[in-house]
């Protein structure tokens, strides 16, 4: 059964309604400049939450941009997070220092990017919709076909304008390991909507 990955959740009850509805990993966003952005201390009480909750089967995600390895490092150990999304600029070399704790997150919108993404290692990967100048969460969706064969050989997560509406047919057109919403299920940006990451949920799950 795919994966959902409910990300940028900036509330602990949100986080538990998410792994009560059946979300299999919860992203949670320490990207600056992002709406979703979080600090440690929330980041450290919504892992805390989750656990109590769902005990190690949920995933705990954190969003990062083209931080230090050290630092990267540190934000894991004390946030208690199991994985780290690299969303900024970060080289197939910066990824290689902190596998298998990590995995890319790629914007694609042509043939060349689907390429690119290939030369990340690791066992996960993330594709997302490309938009210049925004790191994610834009709600935008893009071209699914052109990461079909790339979800064959690769825990894939397809993200980038998902919903309760078009997340089946995503599923059955892409196969990917894993579905990433932010804005899909959402009243307001990081706040979520219980209602629709249960559609989201469902939806994922006949498909």
């Amino acid at each position: 059964m795919t994966l959902v990955k409910v990300c940028g959740i900036t509330r602990v009850e949100d986080a538990v309604t998410a792994v009560r509805l059946g979300a299999g990993a919860i992203g949670l966003n320490f990207v600056p400049s992002s709406p979703r952005r979080i600090d440690e201390a929330t980041g450290h009480a919504i892992a805390r939450a989750v656990r109590e909750a769902a005990g190690t089967s949920v995933l705990l995600v954190g969003v990062v941009a083209d931080m230090t390895y050290e630092d990267m490092r540190a934000l894991a150990s004390r946030a208690a997070l199991d994985l780290l999304q690299l969303h900024g600029s970060e080289t197939p070399d910066v990824l290689d220092r902190v596998l298998p704790g990590a995995y890319k997150a790629m914007g694609i919108e042509r043939e060349e990017d689907v390429a690119r993404a290939g030369t990340f290692r690791g066992e996960h990967l993330l594709a997302d919709a490309k938009v210049e100048g925004v790191l994610g969460g834009t709600g935008k969706t893009f071209d699914w076909r052109l990461v079909r064969e790339l979800a064959k050989v690769r825990k894939l997560m397809l993200a980038g304008g998902l919903t309760p509406e078009n997340v089946a047919r995503a599923v059955r057109e892409v196969g990917p390991w894993a579905v990433d919403v932010a804005s899909g299920v959402e009243l307001a940006p990081g706040v979520k909507d219980a209602s629709k990451m249960r559609a989201f949920i469902d939806a994922a799950r006949s498909a």
